[in-house]
């Protein structure tokens, strides 16, 4: 259990000398917890110091970082005021949540190395039926002498490490017999000496949650019995017996009699180094005898776990109580001891739109009724329970339930179990068991066990130490059999006969590879010690894609990384059961083991999906990796999965207490199968790859919820703030505001849409960002109610090596723990031809002030504000939970990291710095630049102390904007404020970019000039130049920018233009022919050119529209595609993929505009087939034709797949001649339309040449996703 110290303020308050600290509260009404689909109002307070739960009611939390532990013993209050309220100032909280009496709660913290106290209390309670609230509270408290020692397991090697291994499974609890044929089965080698045989394993016990409660760190000897091994020899006859623990018995962190893990114990057999342990004689204790004992607290317990009501959190349910309403339990005690009273529990819960009831009789009396409240979300269920005395006048306990739906045909009840627990006589009745008296604990001195009815018992086990049973033989049969035990503590006794025992069980491979991982994983290659960096968890079937993942990582951060198999950790740290707490207890081991706190482990990565459903039970299930699952499984903002449980490594840790705090930064890869394993190290691979490198790495979105209701406010505000901190703290970074209010809302048949936003989130995700966020309503299906980007669009998104870290913390975007229904933030992972490369994210509905913290905490950290060391993404999410402005914030656990735990954010090094402008210096005042005037920015590239980087050559790309532009939000909904108001957003986005070009670095040096547009804003005023710098050799990136350049005016003396510019149209490459066929996404290509630049500067009318089939109401403005070639301002290509074409002819025309605002028109015509049903070939022909000794074979299609493709060549008789194989690609989602990957020089298939000619050829092309395949036949000439 937690070491609280819990106060009770209704007891006479203590005073002490040492150190002080007030907790002053500042109440001002109340405050609105919401979330996506929910609402409750609370009183508040101070908005850093509330913490409130629907479990757990209105909490004042404070932290606060000390250098040293405090003794939580000495805690005094001091001081103590507090008023009254009345009822009504409760809001919404529920009265029976108030408790009678301020629970303070303290207790130290850490995190890493940094040491914290963490205090709790309500701050509203009942004194004497009145209800108060505090006001000022103060306490005194001494730092403790000296630190807690950690529980450290020493290196050491795995017993698994040697030898040879087989294992086997026991399902239930009690005295096993291994024959020599089923140990033969297992494949044991049994012609060793017997006494060399050892049985290891922990059975089925969970593995404690709390990091200080002990638990073996391998696998352990069991004490056995072995009959017949004393002449060295395994005989036909010889056996083993032993006590096994199944997977059954009574867990009280999880409240279940069931493991929820795993349905097997597993045990492991060794043979031979050595003689094993064996069961020895019980040792009784000395001194008289004080008490006899002849009866035992027998349990029985009936529990099924079938049903996750809300799929969430680690409870199952089992019967239902739909259309068969009444059910009966019978359970039988035969030596009950009826004058005693039995202790009954039962838990049950219910699912349904009414109220509804569930009665409880026993025996034909009534005992209890459970009510149970109708689902309002975020609740999804309702439980209730009963727990006490009955008084039974026989040894039959027959417990009827009964559900009462209240007339709703959809409300259904559950069962959890039933648990009886009975005093009962201690006689042997002809079947093993096992036997203990909580009364003992009570006691002391020694006491006497007797069992009546024991002539035959042959033996009574102590099983208290379940590695080290003790044994007590009836050799002479006594009827009454009896024996001493130490009192003052409760110890477990088996009742054996030998010919009453379980037979044990084996899976189909019970053979176990040898391993050692807690001997190696902290070794180097020499066997020299070495710190570990990063451990990746996975399965085996994505070994080799974890591999590749840690070999990245060893390539770009130099981190010392390996990859162990989830099974093999279990092998060692759970018995070979799964559970998560043997995860976490590797991690511990390694965290534990390296005493340099710098070189502690830093980074866990789980590869592999994970789901609530830990056994199976459901179809398509994704439980890969596990992860954490809290109790409570009815809330969608309380109950959450969470894999920081596997990152918190001190000793009171583990039970995720708000007070908690993560040591490592923990990452999941969700890949749910093998290739999409591959599919997402191929994106975490092109992350770093050259073609990465681009100023879209200086992009940062915000985007914004609208403001549906008056609170909402505050989702645009927050949204607007963070822009404006990191657009202030870092001026490189080009801050793209996307308020979505700030948009035109449309109606629809399905409600309320923004198709503008829509398009804007599209358009800037494909030019780029290194990070976006966005805040506001969400869930499952996407962004908003007015699903600004949903599922759908997050597959159709084509931004490949431009990936963004994507923060949403916003309500279950990617809850990603229910395999059946994927989310839109693991499609948007998911995305093989780009989405994002990472998310922050969360699984359950997240109070939105729970999410304004988080979100500007977050990004102080993951922008690295005032540093130029920028943490990995999950390492910035780590210190966020762990800053002490939202630690207490038990909500925060909801939010998620998706990726790989150690990748960086690609920010570029600084710097690049302008040096002159128009040939001023920038110290000096520099020229203003005019419209249609010349301009020269000059640059160069420096390292941090600005010293030039005079060996740096590359390419620099710069963008020049316009100055600020102030906008507002529309108020679409027409919310007002409280004083009748519309709320209106007035904010302010980065100007129009009026130049986007190239430049050659040279030494360190750039010069990059332009002709101003027309169109920039004429008043005089600061605009910006961003700078982004690419080196190939080395392969790195700086980046800048300036804020000084002056822009307005107009250059009267500019030469005359009145050309537009040249305009050349493909589609998906520049071998496009206009009329050809591309898939449903084709993307355009332009290629412009035009003697003083092309316009980009969005003057009205003058942007860069793309027209599709006529309709001019939804054109493409494709401005920010447009860059500049290097060193030529003069031209220029865009890119910019289509979506979603129906099949069919279309036609497309482009207007660009000089900067001089002439304007040209080009048009181009294409036929898009359906890329998902049909594969189309044509066009097919060779060039040159006819040909002496080089051909190419040519044809288009509409694949963005890998093609097979066979070309046959006959003579006009129709004899085969040649016959070439090879693959095509479409290069793709995009698609490739054109093929000419196969050419032939003329020659048959043995090499001769063949003779001059007319010859037919027939082309194959096969898509073996479409399993289609096209055949073409076509003429060629030989010369």
């Amino acid at each position: 259990m937690k070491k609280y110290l819990i106060v009770f303020l209704l007891l006479t308050l203590n005073f002490s000398f040492g150190q002080s600290r007030t907790f002053n509260l500042e109440w001002n009404g109340s405050r609105v917890m919401a979330t996506e689909s929910s609402s409750i109002e609370v009183p508040s307070f101070n908005k850093e110091s509330l913490s409130y739960s629907y479990e757990n009611g209105l909490k004042y939390v404070a932290f606060w970082n000390t250098d040293a532990a405090i003794d939580e013993s000495s805690i005094s209050i001091t001081n103590l005021q507090t008023s009254s309220i009345r009822s009504s100032e409760l809001k919404d909280l529920k009265p029976n949540s108030i408790p009678s009496g301020v629970s303070f709660k303290i207790r130290n913290t850490q995190a890493r190395e940094r040491r914290g106290v963490y205090v709790e209390f309500a701050p509203i309670f009942r004194e004497n039926g009145m209800l108060k609230r505090v006001d000022q509270l103060s306490i005194t408290y001494q730092n403790r002498q000296s630190s807690q020692s950690r529980s450290t397991v020493a290196i050491s090697n795995s017993v698994l490490n040697q030898g040879t291994w087989r294992k086997f499974y026991v399902d239930t609890t009690g005295v096993f017999k291994l024959t020599k044929s089923f140990l033969n089965d297992i494949g044991v080698n049994t012609n060793v000496d017997p006494r060399t045989i050892k049985i290891y394993g922990q059975g089925g016990r969970m593995l404690p949650l709390l990091n200080s409660e002990p638990y073996p760190f391998d696998l352990t000897e069991n004490a056995i019995k072995f009959v017949g091994e004393e002449d060295g020899v395994f005989d036909n006859n010889d056996y083993i017996l032993m006590y096994a623990e199944g997977p059954r018995g009574f867990n009280e962190e999880s409240n279940t009699h069931n493991n929820i893990f795993t349905d097997k114990a597993y045990y492991y057999v060794h043979a031979g180094s050595g003689f094993g342990k064996r069961i020895q004689s019980y040792v009784e204790p000395t001194g008289p005898s004080t008490l006899t004992i002849n009866s035992f607290h027998e349990l029985q317990y009936y529990e099924v776990d079938e049903y996750n009501l809300a799929r969430l959190g680690r409870r199952w349910f089992g019967d239902r109580f739909d259309f068969d309403s009444d059910k009966v339990f019978e359970f039988e005690f035969p030596r009950i001891i009826t004058s005693e009273p039995v202790d009954v529990e039962i838990h049950a819960a219910a699912v349904g739109e009414v109220n509804t009831s569930m009665s409880v009789r026993i025996n034909n009396a009534d005992v209890d009724v459970f009510y149970f409240d109708p689902i309002d979300d975020p609740i999804l269920a309702d439980d209730d329970f009963f727990s006490g005395e009955i008084n039974l006048s026989s040894s039959q306990v027959s417990v009827a339930l009964s559900f009462d739906n209240s007339g709703n045909p959809s409300s259904i009840g559950y069962l959890d179990y039933i648990s009886i627990e009975a005093e009962s006589e201690l006689e042997y009745i002809g079947n093993q068991f096992l036997f203990l008296n909580k009364d003992l604990a009570l006691e002391s001195g020694v006491g006497t066990y007797e069992i009546s009815n024991a002539a035959d018992v042959d033996e009574v086990w102590d099983v208290t130490d379940r590695f080290n049973t003790t044994s007590i033989n009836n050799v002479d049969s006594n009827n009454l059999l009896s024996f001493k035990t130490q009192l003052g503590e409760v110890r477990r006794f088996q009742v054996v006969d030998f010919n009453d025992t379980y037979e044990p069980k084996r899976d189909g491979n019970n053979n176990v590879l040898n391993q050692n991982l807690k001997g190696t994983l902290l070794q180097d290659e020499q066997g020299e010690f070495q710190p570990l960096d990063y451990l990746i968890v996975t399965r085996e079937d994505m070994l080799n894609q974890a591999e590749r993942l840690a070999q990245i990582n060893r390539d770009q951060y130099g981190l010392t990384v390996k990859v162990v198999l989830i099974d093999q950790i279990y092998n060692e740290f759970s018995s070979g059961n799964q559970d998560v707490g043997a995860i976490r207890n590797l991690v511990r081991y390694l965290y534990d083991n390296v005493p340099n706190p710098d070189e502690k482990i830093k980074y866990l990565c789980m590869f592999g999906d994970a789901s609530y459903d830990y056994k199976d039970r459901i179809s398509n299930n994704t439980n890969i990796v596990p992860s954490w699952h809290s109790y409570n499984s009815f809330s969608l903002s309380g109950s959450f999965v969470a894999d920081d449980f596997f990152g918190m490594m001190d000793p009171d840790e583990g039970t995720m207490v708000p007070s908690d705090q993560l040591d490592l930064a923990v990452g999941r890869i969700l890949a749910d199968t093998p290739q999409r394993a591959k599919e997402l190290v191929d994106k975490i691979e092109s992350y770093y790859a050259p073609e990465a490198y681009g100023n879209w790495r200086n992009n940062f979105i915000t985007i914004s919820d609208d403001v549906d209701e008056p609170w909402e406010t505050i989702l645009q505000s927050t949204t607007d703030d963070i822009g404006n901190l990191v657009s202030s703290s870092k001026p490189f970074v080009n801050v793209i505001k996307i308020h979505s209010d700030a948009y035109t809302q449309e109606s629809s048949a399905g409600g309320q849409r923004y198709p503008d936003v829509n398009k804007a989130i599209f358009d800037a995700m494909e030019v780029g960002a290194l990070v976006v966020n966005y805040f506001g309503h969400g869930g499952e299906d996407g962004l908003a109610r007015e699903r600004i980007w949903d599922k759908n669009n997050v597959q159709e998104l084509n931004n490949s090596c431009k990936l963004p870290c994507f923060v949403t913390v916003t309500c279950e975007y990617t809850k990603f723990d229910n395999p059946n229904r994927p989310t839109a933030g693991e499609f948007l992972y998911w995305n093989r031809d780009g989405g994002a490369i990472s998310l922050i994210t969360t699984t359950r509905q997240i109070f939105v002030s729970v999410g304004v913290a988080v979100n500007v905490i977050l990004e102080n950290y993951l922008f690295a504000l005032g540093s130029n060391e920028y943490p990995s993404m999950a390492e910035a999410l780590r210190l966020t939970k762990n800053d002490p402005a939202i630690s207490g914030i038990e909500q925060r656990r909801l939010i998620f990291y998706i990726g790989d735990p150690a990748m960086k954010p690609a920010f570029a090094k600084p710097e690049v710095r302008l040096t002159r402008i128009n040939g001023v210096p920038v110290t000096e005042e520099t020229p203003v630049l005019n419209a249609l005037g010349y301009a020269t920015i000059e640059g160069e590239v420096v390292d941090e102390n600005g010293n030039l980087l005079s060996d740096y050559n590359g390419v620099l790309t710069g963008t020049v904007y316009d100055k600020q532009i102030d906008r507002s939000t529309l108020a679409n909904d027409g919310t007002t404020s409280q004083n009748g108001q519309l709320i209106v957003l007035d904010f302010v986005t980065q100007g129009e970019a009026i130049f986007r070009g190239q430049a050659t670095i040279n030494n360190g040096q750039f010069s990059l000039d332009f002709i101003v547009p027309r169109d920039i804003t004429i008043p005089v005023g600061n605009g910006k130049v961003s700078l982004y710098a690419k080196s190939d050799s080395p392969l790195e990136d700086h980046s800048g920018s300036d804020s000084t350049v002056r822009i307005g005016g107009l250059n009267e003396n500019a030469a005359e233009d009145n050309q537009g510019p040249l305009i050349s149209l493909f589609m998906n490459d520049e071998s496009f022919v206009s009329g050809g066929i591309t898939n449903q996404q084709p993307t355009l290509l332009a290629k412009l050119s035009d003697e003083n630049g092309i316009n980009t500067a969005s003057g009205i009318g003058h942007d860069i529209l793309a027209i599709l089939d006529g309709d001019e109401t939804n054109p493409f403005k494709l401005n920010d595609y447009y860059v500049a070639e290097v060193d030529d301002y003069s031209q220029g290509e865009l890119s910019y993929q289509l979506r979603d074409l129906e099949p069919g002819l279309h036609t497309l025309t482009l207007r660009a505009w000089d900067v001089y605002n002439n304007s040209s028109l080009a048009e181009i015509q294409f036929v898009v087939f359906d890329d998902n049903e049909v594969l189309v070939v044509e066009n097919v022909l060779n060039y040159p034709n006819p040909f002496v000794n080089y051909t190419e074979f040519w044809f288009n299609h509409n694949s963005s797949d890998l093609l097979d493709v066979s070309i046959q060549i006959f003579t006009v008789s129709g004899k085969l001649v040649k016959t070439i194989n090879g693959q095509t690609s479409g290069g793709g989602k995009n698609g490739n339309s054109v093929s000419r990957d196969l050419v032939w020089d003329g020659r048959d298939d043995f090499g001769d040449r063949i003779g001059k000619g007319v010859y037919v050829y027939k082309l194959k092309v096969h898509s073996p996703q479409l399993n289609k395949t096209v055949e073409k036949f076509q003429k060629l000439v030989i010369l």
